[in-house]
């Protein structure tokens, strides 16, 4: 049973739309099982969950990647502006404005920065002069990037490779970013940098985001609405800031309830049933 919060993100403006949508691996492993959410044009929309929840699933499945990894959609449809768009090409969704940041940090390691950053204007046939004036829109966003832009992307560091992505994913001029773990594996601070930069790329050139993460306080306090999936079903969603103060999301997913910060082990033992596994 889905728990709710009052605002939910179905009762506002669609832009991107995943409708009861059924993922199965090599025909036989089912990891998504209805999964519906929407994502509101100009918003930040967090898709939380603990590590094989199938938050990268449903981005996979909405920028139709999943076939490389013998992966389908056997049932449901995904939407962006009220086209379906679960049937093209991951060339052809780009082009419609939607493109996905990949977890891990994928860079081509023996480019330099800038010329990671130009393959991602690859398909978009444009001036030199454009191409020129979308490099410094990069720049001004991602000020390492600029001061790293001759360096060989596989000797920068993790961060800079984050940064470099998401730049990377912004030459193709995307109307909405799907983002993947981007906190992975990197330092508090920096996460908490391109954190802000994703939601001046929000406020300011009006780049829509879903964002999968595990790290459920960072992504909370930057989002405007959230989802959280357990076992490849959505069990909760709502309000970002409801669902940062909503005492099951502070116990299962922030290692904190009523009476303060919990220990791992009692996280793990859940002293609280899930209302919504009952």
């Amino acid at each position: 049973m889905n728990t709710t919060t009052q605002a939910s993100p179905a009762a506002t403006d669609n832009y991107l739309s995943i409708n009861n949508i059924e993922v199965i691996y090599d025909h036989v492993i089912l990891v998504l099982k209805g999964v519906s959410l929407t994502v509101p044009k100009g918003k930040i929309v967090a898709l939380l969950g603990a590590n094989g929840a199938g938050k990268s699933t449903t981005l996979k499945a909405i920028s139709n990647l999943l076939h490389a990894e013998r992966g389908d959609v056997t049932k449901g449809n995904v939407e962006f502006k009220g086209a379906r768009v679960d049937q093209l090409t991951p060339n052809e969704l780009v082009k419609r404005g939607v493109i996905q940041v990949m977890e891990g940090r994928h860079c081509f390691a023996h480019l330099s920065i800038e010329e990671n950053l130009l393959t991602g204007a690859y398909t978009r046939g444009i001036s030199r002069s454009e191409l020129k004036q979308n490099l410094e829109m990069v720049y001004h966003y991602f000020p390492r990037l600029k001061t790293r832009r001759a360096s060989q992307a596989g000797y920068t560091s993790g961060g800079e490779q984050q940064m470099c992505a998401i730049g990377r994913a912004l030459m193709a001029k995307p109307e909405m970013i799907l983002l993947d773990e981007p906190s992975m594996g990197l330092a508090p601070q920096i996460v908490e940098e391109i954190f802000e930069i994703v939601k001046d790329l929000n406020s300011k050139e009006n780049v829509s985001f879903l964002l999968a993460e595990q790290n459920t306080m960072v992504a909370l306090r930057y989002a405007d609405l959230g989802y959280i999936l357990e076992n490849g079903r959505v069990v909760m969603e709502g309000d970002a800031k409801e669902l940062a103060s909503n005492e099951d999301v502070k116990e299962f997913y922030l290692g904190l309830s009523s009476a303060g910060r919990k220990s791992f082990k009692d996280v793990k033992h859940y002293r609280r049933r899930k209302r919504w596994l009952s």
